[in-house]
């Protein structure tokens, strides 16, 4: 059995009188996405319902994001996301005695304004996927029924989202400065603070398993 399959076993296998809430974290650029891409898929081939959420749409406004400076690492440790709509919007409302319906973001990444999307119904049944980082910092782990660890290397991580933001950051040389002194940086924090190798329920292990799964 493939580590994929596995991981696919265990996530079916778990009960629950509420919609199964899974973390899929990791640095950044570890391969988060694709994991959360190809489990849903493998969950709705299985006849599950399964729901895709990033936190793409859970990032807090440019001016909170950037107010420690563009470059900061403690403020993107601390500033980017908003886990407090994440747990408003999804988390709760999945959770025990939840409503059941969601919204899969709060903002609009690109134009950096706040949307109001209607509420989506969410099957009992369903698994819905979150991926992104930093889902292991408390109290996040409160809410989470399962929660994967995407454990890519940190340099191999470098190369695929220098590589990947290149464009958006002004070239691959700022965009490794970025990923050295703002997003990475970032990450070696939350590794030192929260150690989410140890919290999360399966460590995948690496950016070559994620590749084998695809």
């Amino acid at each position: 059995m493939s580590v994929g399959d596995d991981m696919v076993r265990d996530v079916l296998a778990r009960n629950s009188a509420h919609p199964l809430r899974v973390a899929i974290d990791g640095v950044t650029a570890s391969g988060k996405s694709t994991c959360a891409r190809w489990l849903v898929n493998a969950i709705a081939a299985k006849g599950r319902p399964a729901v895709h959420v990033t936190m793409d749409g859970f990032h807090h406004r440019r001016a909170h994001r950037y107010r420690q400076g563009r470059a900061s690492a403690l403020g993107y440790y601390r500033d980017a996301y908003d886990f407090d709509a994440l747990r408003e919007h999804v988390l709760i409302p999945l959770g025990p005695n939840g409503s059941g319906a969601i919204r899969r973001r709060v903002i609009d990444l690109a134009s950096d304004e706040p949307v109001d999307d209607p509420l989506e119904a969410v099957p009992a049944d369903a698994v819905v996927v979150v991926d992104g980082t930093f889902l292991h910092r408390p109290p996040l782990p409160d809410y989470w029924d399962y929660t994967v660890f995407v454990d890519t290397p940190m340099d191999v991580a470098r190369a695929r989202g220098t590589a990947r933001d290149a464009d958006a950051l002004g070239g691959e040389v700022a965009a490794g400065m970025a990923f050295d002194q703002r997003y990475h940086a970032a990450c070696r924090i939350y590794l030192d603070e929260v150690d989410p190798r140890e919290r999360a329920t399966r460590v995948l292990p690496g950016i070559d398993s994620l590749l084998s799964m695809e």
